[in-house]
C-alpha cells in the first residue's frame, strides 16, 4: 500500500511556497509612494496599472506606469545625481614613466655630516679631510640626490657630488611617493577627489549613524561627489548609492572650466588651497588634476593670478625663515620646478608623501609623475590661479615673504 501521507507532505511544501513567490510578486508591483509621488485615491482599481521599468522609460506602449519598486530607487537616484550603471571617470592615472628621474635620493639625518673629496676618505672616515659639511636643520629637511654608490667591506658609500661621498652612518636612502594623479580625456559631470585616510561610508549622512554601507575606502583612492548634505555642521558627501563620508576625508577637484578673470588664453593651472588640489584646465576641457601640498601657516602659497616666469627641469632649493634656523631646509635637484610667484614655484617634492595636506614653505608641492605631466604642458607665461574657497588664507601682500620650498 503506497504511503500518501509523506508525498501528501511534500506536496503541501511545495503549495506554500508558490503561494508564499505569488505574494511577494503581487507586493513588489503594488505602488508604493515615493517622494514628489500622488497616492492613488482609495478603492481606485489595480487592474491595467503597468509598474515603470528601470531603465529611463517611464510610461508604457499605453497609459501611465506606477513609478513602484525598482523604479522608484532608480528616480530616487537620478534626484541625487546617480545613475546606474554607475559610470567611471573619464580619465586615466599618469603615465608612472613620468616619475623616472636620472636621480637617487637620501635623507642627511646626522647634523654636520662630512662630505669627502674621495672615496679613500670615506672609507676612512677621515672627518678631518672633509670638504665641505651638511646642515641638518631641526625638522631634518637635508636631502641629497647621489648618482653612484659603492660597497667596500660591507660598508656603503653614496657619491653625492662628482668626487664628493658620504658614508651611509649619514646618509638614508628614500623612495619617492607613488601616488599619481588623472589625466583627462573629457570633462567630468560631477566633482571628485582623493580619499585622504581611511574611511568607511554610511548608508546616512551625520555622525553616530550606525549603518556601513560597502567595504572601507583607503588612501588616495578615487570617489565621485554626487551630491552633499550638511548636518550638525558637517558636510558629508555621497559617493555612491546610499555611501555617505565626512567631507574632511576627501580633497575634492571642484570641477569648473570656466577661465578665472584675467585668463584670456583658455589655459591655466588652478590651485585649490582648501582642498589641497590641482586641476589644468585648456580650450574649456580639464586636461589634468591631482592632490598637492601648499604652504603651511604662516608660509601660506599666496592667492591670486600669477604667470610662470621660469622653468627648469632640476633646482637645489635651501632656505631659512626663522631667527634661529630651526626651518632649514636643503633640497637638491628639486625636478620639475616651474616658478609662478618669486621664489613659491609648482615642482616635484620626492621627500614626503603628504600629498592633500599643507606641507610647504609656499611653493606648491606635487609627486613626480605628475609634476612631469604639468611641466610638459605648461610653458613660460601660462598662468596659475591660487584661490581658497573657504577664505581663510590671507590675501593681504604684506603677510607675504618671497617664499619657498
Amino acid at each position: 500500500m503506497v504511503k500518501w501521507p509523506v508525498q501528501k507532505k511534500r506536496f503541501t511544501g511545495l503549495w506554500r511556497i508558490g503561494f508564499l513567490l505569488g505574494v511577494v510578486l503581487f507586493v513588489g508591483g503594488l505602488p508604493f509612494p515615493v517622494a514628489g509621488q500622488a497616492q492613488l485615491s482609495e478603492g481606485e482599481p489595480f487592474q491595467g496599472a503597468v509598474v515603470c521599468m528601470p531603465d529611463g522609460r517611464q510610461k508604457p506602449p499605453q497609459g501611465e506606469c506606477l513609478l513602484a519598486g525598482p523604479a522608484a530607487y532608480q528616480a530616487l537616484l537620478a534626484a541625487q545625481g546617480i545613475s546606474l550603471p554607475l559610470r567611471p571617470l573619464p580619465a586615466r592615472p599618469v603615465d608612472p614613466a613620468l616619475a623616472n628621474v636620472p636621480y637617487l635620493y637620501g635623507r642627511v639625518h646626522i647634523p654636520n655630516a662630512p662630505v669627502y673629496g674621495s672615496l679613500k676618505d670615506a672609507e676612512k672616515a677621515a672627518r678631518k679631510r672633509a670638504v665641505r659639511r651638511m646642515e641638518v636643520g631641526p625638522r631634518g629637511l637635508t636631502y641629497v640626490s647621489y648618482q653612484d654608490q659603492a660597497v667596500v667591506d660591507g660598508k656603503r658609500f653614496y657619491m653625492v657630488a662628482p668626487g664628493n661621498w658620504m658614508t651611509a652612518n649619514e646618509v638614508s636612502r628614500i623612495t619617492p611617493a607613488y601616488f599619481r594623479g588623472l589625466e583627462f580625456f573629457a570633462t567630468p559631470s560631477h566633482d571628485f577627489g582623493w580619499i585622504l585616510e581611511t574611511v568607511q561610508p554610511q548608508t546616512a549622512p551625520g555622525r553616530g549613524q550606525t549603518g556601513a554601507s560597502g567595504r572601507a575606502l583607503y588612501r588616495y583612492e578615487v570617489v565621485q561627489i554626487y551630491s552633499q548634505r550638511d548636518v550638525d555642521g558637517e558636510t558629508w558627501y555621497l559617493i555612491g548609492p546610499d555611501q555617505w563620508i565626512p567631507e574632511r576625508v576627501v580633497g575634492r577637484v571642484m570641477v569648473n572650466p570656466t577661465p578665472p578673470d584675467g585668463v584670456e588664453n583658455g589655459r591655466w593651472i588652478e590651485v585649490n588651497l582648501y582642498e589641497q588640489t590641482l586641476s589644468v584646465y585648456e580650450d574649456g576641457q580639464l586636461r589634468f588634476a591631482t592632490l598637492v601640498s601648499t604652504g603651511v601657516e604662516p608660509f601660506w602659497t599666496r592667492p591670486g593670478l600669477f604667470q610662470i616666469y621660469a622653468r627648469l627641469e632640476t633646482e637645489t632649493m635651501r632656505g631659512v625663515f626663522e631667527a634661529d634656523r630651526s626651518d632649514y631646509y636643503y633640497l637638491e635637484d628639486v625636478p620639475w620646478t616651474m616658478y609662478f610667484d618669486e621664489a613659491r614655484a609648482l615642482h616635484g617634492a620626492y621627500w614626503h608623501n603628504g600629498f592633500g595636506y599643507p606641507r610647504s614653505h609656499g611653493c606648491v608641492n606635487m609627486a613626480l609623475a605628475d609634476a612631469h605631466w604639468v611641466f610638459n604642458w605648461a610653458g613660460e607665461g601660462d598662468w596659475v590661479y591660487v584661490w581658497d574657497p573657504s577664505g581663510h588664507t590671507p590675501t593681504d601682500p604684506d603677510t607675504y615673504s618671497s617664499g619657498g620650498a
